[in-house]
C-alpha cells in the first residue's frame, strides 16, 4: 500500500479527533479536548512526515501519538479524575507505555506488548466510570464504547479478510471517534446509548460464535477426509446456524444487560431505583423508567393526550393502563427492545409496581392544573367584580352625589330670596339622597346580602323566596328545609344562597308550576343544594342566563351544579366543598 494511502487515512481520523476534541474544550471533558487536538495535531504531522519520505520518524511519530495523548485522551474523558487508586495507576501505565513505545515503533512484538497493556488500562478506566462514575458520565462513556466496540467489530472483520487494504479502510472508520466523543458529553440525550451497546456486543459475540462454529465445522470435515465439502452440506450448516441465531441473541441479551447494567433485571431493585426519581415531572418519570429497564422509548397520556414521552418511538410498544380518576384514564406505552416480541417478566413486574407511582404523579399533575385554573377564574371574577363596582360608582353614585351637592348649593343660595324654590329644592334633595341610599343598598346586596349576616342562610333564604310569584301572580309554595347546619366560610353562603334563589326563580318563571322544595345537607366535606319543583305543567322550564350565573357560582367555589329535567319536574343540585 502506498504511502499516500496511508497518510490519508492518518489525516482524515485526525482531523476528527481535532475537531472533536476542539467541542469539549469549553465542557468538564475539557482536559480529554485538549489531548485530542493535540492527538490530531501529532498524527497529521506523521502523516506530513511520512510523505515527505521519511517512513522511519513518521511510524515513531504516529505510535507515539497513539500511545500517550491519544490514550491519555481516552483517561481523561468524560472528566479528569483521580478518585481512586485505580486511576493513577492506569495513568502510569499508560505514561510508561507511551514513553516505552516511541523507541520500540519499528519492533512490532515489543509494540504489540506495550499496546496491549495501554489498552487494557484504558479499557479498565471505562469500565470503572461506568462502575463509579455519576449519570452523566456512564452515558458519556457508553457513547465511546459504542463507537469503539462497532469501529473495533468492523476493523477486525476486514483486516482478517483482506489484510492491509481492510486495515485502511479500518484506519478511516475512526474518524466517527471524534464526533461520538463529542456527542457524548455534550448531546447525551441525542438517542438512548445503552440499546445500541448491548446489540453492538451482542451482535460481535453471536457473529464470532458462528464464524468460530462455522470454521470447526469445516476443520472437521476435512479431518474427516473431506477435501472440499459440497454445497449441501455448507447449506446444511448455514441453516442449522441459522436456527439457532435468535436464541443465542436473545440469551446474550440477558446476560449482556446483567453485565452491563447490573441491577436492572432484578425487578425489586430496578423499581426502587425507579421510584427513588419519580417526582412531579413525568419526564423524569419516564428516564427513569428507561434507564432502569434498558428501553428505547416510552410515554405517558392522559385521556389520549401525550403529556411526555422520552426517547425514539419504536413499532413494537406495550401499553400500561394507569388508574386516576373515575372519568379519566391514563396509560403509560413503552417500546420493546429490537427483536423482543414482549416485556419480558421481570420488567413487566417493575412497571407493574411503579404505576401507582407514575398515577399519583399524573393526579398531582391534575390537581396543580385544576387549581391553576381554578386560580385564574378566581382572578378574573374579582377583577370583573371591580370593574362593575366601579362602573356602578363612577357612573351611578358619583353623578348621584354630583347632583346633591349642585341642588344643596342651589337651595342655600335660593333659601333668603325664595323660600318656597328653596323648599322644593329640598324635597328634590331629600329624594335624590333617598335614590342614593337604595343604590347603595343595591350595592351592598349584590357583593353580599345582608340577610345573611342578620338571620343566617336558611332564615334568609326562606325570607327572599317567600316574596317570589309565578307570572300569574301567584305565591310560590316553596318549602325550605335543612337540618342544623355549622358555620359555614361566607363564600360557601353567599353561592348557596345565590343559586337557590335563583333556581327557585327560574321554578316560578319557567316551570308553570307554584310548588318547589329546597333541601340543604352537608358532611365533612361539602354541602349539598338540591332544588325540586313539580313543574312541568302549563308551561316548559327553559334554563337561561340564570343558568349559567348559577353554573359560575358554583365553579367560583371549586363546586359542582347538575341540571335535569324529566315528566316530575326539574331539579338542580350543587355540591359546595367546604374545605
Amino acid at each position: 500500500m502506498n504511502d499516500a494511502a496511508i497518510a490519508a487515512a492518518t489525516v482524515v481520523p485526525a482531523m476528527s479527533l481535532a475537531a472533536g476534541g476542539a467541542a469539549l474544550l469549553g465542557t468538564r471533558s475539557r482536559h480529554a479536548g485538549v489531548l485530542m487536538v493535540v492527538s490530531g495535531i501529532g498524527l497529521i504531522g506523521s502523516a506530513v512526515i511520512r510523505l515527505a519520505g521519511a517512513q522511519s520518524a513518521a511510524q515513531v511519530l504516529l505510535v507515539g501519538t497513539l500511545m500517550l495523548p491519544a490514550a491519555a485522551a481516552a483517561l481523561a474523558y468524560p472528566r479528569l479524575s483521580f478518585r481512586h487508586s485505580v486511576d493513577f495507576c492506569m495513568w502510569v501505565v499508560v505514561a510508561a507505555a507511551g514513553v516505552l513505545g516511541a523507541p520500540l515503533a519499528l519492533d512490532i512484538g515489543k509494540l504489540a506488548t506495550l499496546a496491549s497493556l495501554s489498552g487494557l488500562a484504558v479499557i479498565g478506566h471505562g469500565w470503572l466510570v461506568l462502575e463509579t462514575g455519576s449519570d452523566e458520565d456512564r452515558e458519556a462513556m457508553l457513547w465511546l464504547f459504542f463507537a469503539a466496540l462497532t469501529i473495533g467489530a468492523v476493523s477486525s472483520l476486514l483486516v482478517l479478510e483482506f489484510r492491509t487494504p481492510g486495515g485502511i479502510v479500518g484506519a478511516f472508520l475512526l474518524t466517527g471517534v471524534g464526533p461520538v466523543m463529542a456527542v457524548g458529553v455534550r448531546r447525551p440525550g441525542l438517542t438512548d446509548v445503552r440499546p445500541l451497546v448491548v446489540q453492538t456486543v451482542v451482535f460481535g459475540v453471536v457473529g464470532l460464535t458462528y464464524i468460530s462454529t462455522f470454521i470447526a465445522v469445516l476443520a472437521g470435515l476435512e479431518l474427516a477426509g473431506t477435501d472440499e465439502p459440497t454445497p449441501g452440506v455448507l447449506a446444511f450448516a448455514a441453516v442449522l446456524l441459522a436456527a439457532g441465531f435468535q436464541p443465542l441473541r436473545v440469551v446474550l441479551r440477558g446476560l449482556i444487560d446483567e453485565l452491563l447494567f447490573g441491577d436492572r433485571p432484578d425487578p425489586l431493585l430496578a423499581a426502587t431505583a425507579v421510584a427513588g426519581q419519580i417526582g412531579d415531572d413525568p419526564l423524569l418519570a419516564l428516564r427513569a423508567i428507561r434507564t432502569a429497564l434498558v428501553l428505547p422509548f416510552a410515554s405517558i397520556s392522559v385521556g389520549g393526550v401525550e403529556l411526555a414521552r422520552s426517547g425514539t418511538p419504536v413499532t413494537a410498544t406495550r401499553r400500561l393502563p394507569l388508574p386516576l380518576e373515575d372519568d379519566l384514564t391514563g396509560e403509560i406505552v413503552v417500546g420493546l427492545r429490537a427483536g423482543d416480541l414482549t416485556l419480558s417478566a421481570g420488567d413487566a413486574q417493575v412497571l407493574r409496581i411503579v404505576a401507582p407511582l407514575l398515577a399519583q404523579t399524573l393526579r398531582a399533575r391534575l390537581l396543580a392544573n385544576d387549581l391553576r385554573e381554578s386560580r385564574a377564574a378566581a382572578i378574573t371574577a374579582i377583577e370583573e367584580e371591580r370593574r362593575r363596582l366601579r362602573r356602578d360608582l363612577h357612573d351611578g353614585l358619583g353623578p348621584t352625589f354630583s347632583g346633591l351637592a349642585f341642588t344643596a348649593d342651589a337651595a342655600r343660595n335660593t333659601i333668603a330670596s325664595d323660600p318656597a324654590a328653596a323648599d322644593a329644592l329640598l324635597r328634590r334633595l331629600r329624594a335624590d339622597a333617598v335614590a342614593a341610599v337604595g343604590e347603595i343598598r343595591r350595592l351592598v346586596y349584590d357583593m353580599r346580602p345582608p340577610a345573611l349576616d342578620e338571620l343566617g342562610l336558611v332564615p334568609a333564604l326562606r325570607q327572599q323566596v317567600a316574596s317570589m310569584r309565578t307570572p300569574q301572580g301567584q305565591p310560590m309554595q316553596v318549602l325550605v328545609q335543612a337540618h342544623d347546619l355549622p358555620p359555614l366560610p361566607a363564600a360557601i353562603e353567599v353561592a348557596a344562597f345565590r343559586i337557590a334563589t335563583e333556581a327557585v326563580l327560574n321554578s316560578a318563571r319557567h316551570s308553570g308550576t307554584d310548588q318547589a322544595w329546597v333541601q340543604i345537607a352537608f358532611d365533612d366535606e361539602c354541602l349539598a343544594l338540591t332544588v325540586r319543583d313539580a313543574g312541568p305543567g302549563r308551561g316548559t322550564w327553559v334554563p337561561g342566563v340564570g343558568l349559567s350565573s348559577m353554573r359560575e357560582r358554583a365553579a367560583e367555589v371549586g363546586g359542582t351544579l347538575q341540571v335535569a329535567t324529566d315528566g316530575d319536574g326539574s331539579l338542580v343540585k350543587a355540591l359546595l366543598p367546604l374545605r
